[in-house]
């Protein structure tokens, strides 16, 4: 590079200084800070027994969380978040996918109508659906059991009582809350597949299941893995699905800290407000980054998600 325009992009960086800083700044304050201080509770005893003159403790709380008493806390709520965040997340994907396949026929006159429709979930705000959703799973007066008594089924299913059920209706409500996003994603990851390949198929004769087992499916999919897992991640640790239609529950036996469906994000939640174990709740947050983000960053190398394209 030039001396002339070394300078130059010296001046630039300076002048783009004033601009980033409030952005910086509150980067700082909102993210680091936090993170910072997280991560340095999860090292000392602050706890409801220790507010005022707490100490370091070292790793005496990951000792604790993996290998002693609440370890029987932590790895059934590690084993739940995960099958949470995997069936939630492939899921959506193959129902968008299905959707995307469907409404991608350019013959399909109405498919426009059909996209305004089935993107309802994803415009609804969270809460006022995740919200109906919990009216709908009652077990009394809820609209499903009502709806299931139409079609003979007489018995009330435990919707919010019973764990199988419970867990059950969490994925399906985080189903149809994500699978718009992934028809958005694999209609847009469509238009990108050549039609030569569909053509050359067809000649060959290749029948449509073939075409989308061998040409769409690998295509799409490679070009939607970035966004699968940054879903995945969101799914981890979706706090909001949880806690808001169950809270947890049903609750278990066994344990204080966390329910049958409550994931590592929401019993840390209730370590901190419910029991006053921060220096717990600390120790699952930090444990948690260090799990979804390790997994985050192995898949998106083996997909080959960071290699440069010229």
């Amino acid at each position: 590079m030039p001396r002339s325009e070394a300078v130059m992009k010296q001046k630039d960086n300076k002048r783009a200084g004033p601009f980033l800083l409030p952005a910086l700044i509150s980067i700082f304050l909102v993210t680091v800070i936090p993170i910072l201080y997280t991560i340095f509770i999860s090292f000392t005893n602050y706890n409801m027994y220790h507010l005022e003159q707490f100490s370091l403790v070292g790793f005496a709380n990951y000792r604790e969380v993996c290998t002693g008493s609440i370890q029987k806390v932590f790895f059934p709520v590690l084993g739940w978040s995960v099958c949470f965040a995997a069936f939630s997340t492939f899921g959506a994907y193959f129902m968008g996918m299905l959707l995307a396949v469907l409404l991608n026929n350019p013959h399909m006159k109405e498919s426009k109508i059909y996209r305004s429709i089935l993107i309802v979930p994803w415009a609804l705000p969270a809460t006022i659906a995740i919200l109906a959703w919990q009216g709908l799973l009652n077990e009394r007066y809820g609209g499903i059991n009502s709806l299931l008594h139409l079609f003979g089924i007489t018995q009330n299913i435990p919707w919010m009582t019973d764990p199988f059920w419970a867990r059950f209706a969490i994925i399906i409500v985080n189903i149809w809350l994500g699978f718009p996003y992934m028809m958005n994603v694999c209609l847009g990851g469509l238009q990108a597949v050549s039609k030569d390949y569909y053509e050359a198929a067809e000649m060959d004769g290749a029948t449509k299941l073939q075409r989308f087992r061998f040409i769409t499916f690998p295509l799409v999919t490679q070009l939607s893995i970035p966004l699968v897992i940054s879903s995945f991640a969101a799914n981890f640790n979706n706090f909001g699905n949880i806690y808001m239609i169950t809270q947890g529950g049903p609750a278990r036996v066994d344990n204080q800290f966390a329910g049958y469906t409550d994931i590592l994000a929401s019993t840390a939640y209730k370590m901190t407000t419910w029991s006053n174990r921060y220096e717990l709740s600390a120790t699952f947050s930090v444990l948690c980054f260090l799990i979804i983000g390790t997994f985050t960053l192995l898949w998106m190398h083996a997909s080959g998600s960071f290699r440069e394209v010229d």
